[in-house]
């Protein structure tokens, strides 16, 4: 006797080709029923002989589409009806939204098979997509992903296009953004051209910097080997020495420019597209200025079919902004925040809903690490223990916020440091957008406790109850819920500065911790900072702080005299326990860099300096019981004295290194003969230091410590929110 199963898929089953599959499943089964779309995911109905109904639902979770996630499949016994044909139906909007949004998607290898065909109608179409690749998060205004809840809803499709979705059969059955040069949206180009992309083109062969407006907004581009135009786009854009990223064309360039492991070029060649750091070739054909000082490159491939069209060499594509300014999407407000930077622009007329960085990763012993997350991850969900719905508002730097709902977290694109009107606009509709596209109705409002936040005025703001989660702790939470645990574990938390539970700046601590709180039981002995944010620019003063001799080079430096007598009297001089501003007093000394015109450059420089080779460390002593206290001033006089002594700058920087990692591993000893505890969790910005990372796992793991890593989300502040989420939850 035949069944009747009715049949609901939840997870990012919507825009990937899903309804389709189902269909072909179903009726290659000789199966009946239904398949539709709603709020809350894919709904099928399907009748049949009961041992084979069990072979589809033993498909549906095994055979899925290329970018379909099937999270939940949950059955229900139906009357059966005895009809014959499987159908796909029309969406249903009502109901409770559970519903995913896929991520935006490189273009797929059938796609560019057609798009490099003359003999087809989308012979160098620009944007050529299918059920298997193209935009998807960046042009969704809402759920059930239908093609009138996109951007693309002013494209009326002609008559092939609509052919083509409504067959089942076919590759683009339902894929929302489908369409061709007759339908869909077409480039146009500033100064006027008569071939947009020919004068694309031809405006890098000339050595000018072109705007183009992509998939979650707009870059800056430039000829990588030229240097002039480099120097250009550094100039207009206020980029000093913060490194650029490059696009390249195929592998085969890619290989040419960087060595690459495996890891790094299944990431790059992924339908994510991510901008990959990877280890830079000595020699390589690119402009000096493209990554000033550094061993690293940031790669991409093409993951549009544009991109594919316009790059044919190595190719910098950079945010388009000035300075820290949010990156341009509306197509006037480029037009007019680029006309001083860009020489030429190439647009199109498919708007962006949702503005979205390219993501930056690295490699971590062949797992991702993250950088930067962003196009190409989010929305994707990250699991964490089910609870009330929360909203995170994240921190101030490399901001994003996180919502919560039935055991998802949505952390957000990248949003930005909320310095200014425009980024915090953009953090604002964000939130008004994943509420709207999720359906979360926040009931707590997890931020970081540090005063002067915007993201704190804004929770502060909102009529919820809130939960404050200490910074650090939160980095910690972090990586705890980035690997599916809930500790307790040793966490080590090492960044810039962060507001700490006395209301000191912390930076460099190690904190006993799981979900629900944590102790500080021990940290870096605390240095006054001089200045304040002064002293974050210029990490001259750090070395001020630490007390280094006035007989060294760094002491030469303007305002010494003024800043040493500052930092000694605890005038406008907080104290901090900052391991980041260890590392720059180190920087500092060693000459490799007292002024910095980005983030973290001093510490990212002094890395680069560092001989690999070297093995040995800079002791550094632990003072103390309870609340112990890591004296970092060790390590400076170590520096010091090698120095002197005329000890090569890279030794010595690896030296440091070594140290740092070294009193890692000491301090989670001593935790560990206190605690039982045998897991240790790496978190904060300084961890994206791959030097100190490997060394770091290296030593813990040889002591018999489970250490955690970051994978999914940032160990910076971009990682901040899943942290606050993942506590607020656990506190209820």
């Amino acid at each position: 006797m035949d069944v009747r199963v009715g049949v609901r898929v939840e997870g990012v089953v919507q825009g990937v080709g899903f309804r389709p599959f189902v269909h072909g499943l179903a009726t290659g089964l000789g199966l009946s029923g239904l398949v539709g779309n709603d709020a809350g995911g894919v709904f099928i109905e399907v009748e049949g002989a009961p041992d084979v109904v069990g072979r589809f639902l033993d498909g549906l979770r095994a055979r899925p589409p290329r970018l379909a996630v099937v999270e939940r499949v949950t059955t229900r016994e139906l009357d059966a009806e005895g009809r014959g044909g499987f159908a796909i139906v029309g969406s249903a909007a009502s109901g409770e939204r559970r519903a995913l949004v896929s991520w935006d998607s490189a273009t797929c290898d059938a796609c560019l098979r057609e798009m490099r065909d003359p003999a087809d109608r989308r012979y160098r179409y620009p944007f050529i997509n299918c059920t298997d690749c193209g935009p998807r998060f960046t042009i969704a205004k809402d759920v059930p992903y239908d093609r009138p809840n996109t951007t693309m809803a002013g494209f009326a499709m002609c008559g092939p296009c609509a052919a083509e979705y409504a067959d089942p059969a076919d590759r683009r059955f339902h894929a929302q953004p489908v369409c061709c040069p007759s339908c869909g949206p077409s480039l146009v180009s500033r100064p006027h051209a008569d071939e947009p992309l020919d004068a694309a083109r031809a405006v890098l062969a000339d050595g000018a910097v072109l705007a183009v407006k992509g998939l979650g907004g707009y870059h800056l581009a430039a000829r990588a080997a030229d240097a002039g135009a480099v120097a250009a786009l550094r100039s207009r854009k206020h980029r000093e020495d913060k490194p650029f990223a490059v696009m390249v064309p195929d592998l085969a360039t890619a290989r040419a420019l960087c060595v690459l492991s495996e890891a790094e070029e299944s990431l790059l060649t992924g339908p994510r597209r991510p901008i990959v750091l990877a280890r830079h070739r000595p020699g390589a054909d690119l402009a000096d200025a493209v990554a000033p000082g550094n061993r690293h490159l940031g790669l991409m491939l093409p993951y549009t079919p544009l991109h594919h069209l316009l790059v044919t060499e190595p190719t910098v594509m950079t945010s388009a902004n000035v300075s820290d300014e949010p990156i341009a999407y509306r197509d006037e407000d480029a037009l007019e925040r680029l006309s001083g930077i860009a020489d030429a622009f190439l647009l199109h007329d498919r708007p962006i809903h949702t503005r979205t960085d390219d993501s930056v990763m690295r490699t971590f012993r062949g797992r991702p690490l993250p950088v930067r997350r962003s196009r190409g991850y989010a929305p994707e969900p990250i699991p964490v223990p089910a609870g009330r719905p929360v909203l995170a508002c994240g921190a101030e730097a490399k901001n994003t916020f996180c919502l919560t709902r039935d055991g998802r977290a949505f952390v957000s694109h990248h949003i930005g440091d909320l310095e200014n009107h425009e980024t915090l606009r953009a953090f604002e509709e964000g939130i008004e957008h994943f509420t709207r596209l999720f359906d979360i109705a926040p009931e707590l409002v997890a931020y970081d406790p540090h005063p002067e936040y915007l993201s704190t005025k804004y929770a502060l703001d909102q009529d919820l109850p809130v939960v404050a989660v200490q910074h650090h702790h939160a980095h910690i939470a972090s990586c705890l819920a980035d690997n599916g645990a809930d500790g307790p574990v040793i966490g080590v938390a090492f960044d810039g500065t962060g507001y700490g539970a006395d209301g000191t700046l912390w930076g460099g601590e190690f904190l006993v911790a799981d979900l629900r709180g944590f102790e500080r039981a021990g940290h870096l002995e605390p240095v006054p900072l001089p200045g304040g944010a002064a002293a974050i620019r210029e990490p001259w003063r750090m070395a001020a702080a630490y007390g280094v001799p006035d007989d060294l080079p760094v002491a030469r430096r303007p305002g010494w005299a003024a800043v040493t007598a500052m930092a000694r009297r605890r005038v406008n001089a907080p104290p901090t326990s900052s391991m980041g501003r260890l590392f720059d007093a180190v920087a500092a000394v060693l000459g490799v860099r007292d002024r910095v015109n980005y983030e973290g450059q001093a510490a990212i420089e002094l890395e680069q300096r560092a001989d690999t080779a070297e093995r040995g460390a800079y002791p550094a002593a632990l003072n103390g019981t309870a609340g112990f206290t890591v004296a970092g001033a060790d390590l400076v006089d170590a520096v010091v004295a090698d120095l002197k002594a005329g000890v090569p700058v890279a030794t010595i920087a690896a030296r440091f290194h070594n140290g740092v990692a070294a009193l890692t591993v000491a301090a989670a000893m001593r935790i560990r003969s206190e605690t039982g505890i045998g897991t240790v969790a790496l978190s904060g910005g300084v961890f994206q230091n791959m030097l100190l990372l490997d060394r770091a796992v290296s030593g813990l793991t040889d002591a018999g410590f489970k250490v955690l890593t970051h994978h999914r989300v940032p160990p910076n502040d971009g990682g901040i929110s899943l942290g606050q989420a993942a506590v607020a939850t656990a506190r209820g």
